[in-house]
């Protein structure tokens, strides 16, 4: 969808993104400043540490891409590891390893915040050296935080835009899913987002770009919105021959023009 959001997105000198996410839009634009947030701290805390230290942390994490790793028994091993140290750094390198070995490559967690996902099963699991270089390098730009999207909504300034890729409305009762950050993410929080992002367009005339499904209930939380429909092929599904296109809606919110509204003191002399 990059390609699709990045015609939609205006000019700024800022983009701000409340759900980053694996960061694809931040890494296929082209803006002077990034502010970039998550609710995973897993995932903020491995991309701040390339952002400050990118040489030892590829160079540490890359003993865990080995044979003798990519394994099952191991693998449960270092999953365990992972859920009990608090040590930022050695998390950083096992949620790497662990998101390349897991099944799917699918991030998720159980209600009390453990790492759940299984062994992937892979015949040799890529390491994304080169990847992790050049997303150190654009990182130079982007700050990093790891707050409720409500905070970042406020953060944003004239002058900037947003980019919202939040956990998809479900299609169907059965396609719910929201544990990625063992915080669900259900109709009132979709109901919220809709709100910030019309309040900061039309009052705080910052535009505000948001995907979701195209669904009954996405296109009346963003009624006011200028929209465009395209269908995309789902990348992560239990069964590979699942995989079908499903539609998706852009809903751009293009920012009113904000009256000054301070008023000149009247000199006497």
């Amino acid at each position: 969808m990059v390609e699709h959001i990045q015609a939609r997105l205006p000019q700024a000198n800022k983009l701000v993104e409340p759900f980053v996410g694996a960061g694809s839009v931040f890494l296929n634009t082209q803006y002077k400043r990034y502010l970039l947030n998550d609710i995973n701290p897993d995932l903020i805390n491995l991309y701040n540490f390339l952002k400050l230290q990118p040489d030892a942390l590829i160079h540490d994490a890359r003993r865990f891409f080995t044979a003798s790793h990519n394994d099952e028994k191991m693998y449960y091993a270092l999953r365990e590891e992972f859920n009990a140290t608090n040590d930022e750094y050695y998390r950083a390198i096992l949620f790497l390893y662990l998101n390349r070995h897991g099944y799917n490559g699918l991030c998720r967690y159980s209600l009390s915040g453990k790492f759940n996902v299984p062994f992937g099963r892979y015949k040799k699991p890529y390491f994304p050296e080169s990847e992790m270089f050049v997303f150190a390098e654009k990182s130079q730009k982007a700050t990093f935080t790891c707050l409720p999207f409500e905070k970042i909504f406020s953060r944003a300034r004239r002058g900037n835009v947003i980019y919202c890729d939040p956990p998809y409305a479900p299609i169907s009762k059965t396609a719910a899913f929201t544990s990625y950050a063992s915080q669900s993410f259900g109709q009132e929080s979709q109901e919220k987002l809709a709100e910030l992002a019309m309040k900061a367009a039309k009052q705080r005339g910052i535009p505000v770009l948001v995907s979701n499904h195209d669904l009954p209930l996405t296109r009346s939380l963003y009624k006011g919105a200028d929209f465009s429909m395209l269908s995309v092929k789902r990348s992560i599904s239990q069964k590979g021959n699942n995989r079908k296109p499903v539609d998706e809606i852009l809903a751009f919110f293009p920012p009113t023009k904000v009256k000054n509204t301070s008023r000149k003191k009247n000199s006497k002399r």
